[in-house]
């Protein structure tokens, strides 16, 4: 063989890089969205829905008759 016909494996890696997807975009994740830089969510929507779950938890467990 020549060195001309055989594939470094750099050309290898291109090739598998060129095809790759992001994977924010894959069909099996639901939830997960690149965003542009600076338009995330602010971290306080994770806590304050903690926060709103917990306490509407304590206020049904305060229903049962203990």
């Amino acid at each position: 063989m020549s060195s001309q016909t055989e594939k470094s494996p750099s050309d290898g890696a291109r090739a598998v890089v060129a095809d790759a997807q992001d994977p924010a975009r894959r069909p099996d994740v639901l939830f997960r969205v690149r965003r542009p830089v600076g338009a995330e969510p602010s971290i306080w929507w994770p806590i304050l829905g903690f926060v709103a779950v917990s306490a509407g938890v304590l206020a049904s467990l305060t229903l049962l008759p203990g």
